[in-house]
């Protein structure tokens, strides 16, 4: 597997399939030491990709003397649009 290659979704969905596997009672010691340090990278790769996310938000975010802008955001207004 190429972590590189893959959506941060897909990378969060493998690492949900590795968690169900290593909480699997009959898997064995080296299954369960491949599949960690496969979790690992995921876990890294995600962290990442989101560090990358906030790094651009804040960028997109920042007023034209640089300073990042607060917009207030009221989540309950917002709710019905999130889930489209």
């Amino acid at each position: 597997m190429n972590i590189d290659k893959l959506t941060f979704e897909e990378a969060m969905s493998e690492l949900e399939e590795i968690v169900k596997d290593l909480e699997d009672e009959n898997i064995t010691l080296d299954s369960a030491m491949e599949k960690f340090e496969t979790g690992v990278k995921l876990s890294e790769f995600c962290l990442k990709k989101l560090n990358e996310a906030e790094k651009k938000i804040e960028e997109l975010t920042r007023n034209e003397k640089g300073q990042l802008k607060v917009n207030e955001i009221d989540l309950k207004e917002n709710e019905g649009s999130l889930e489209n």
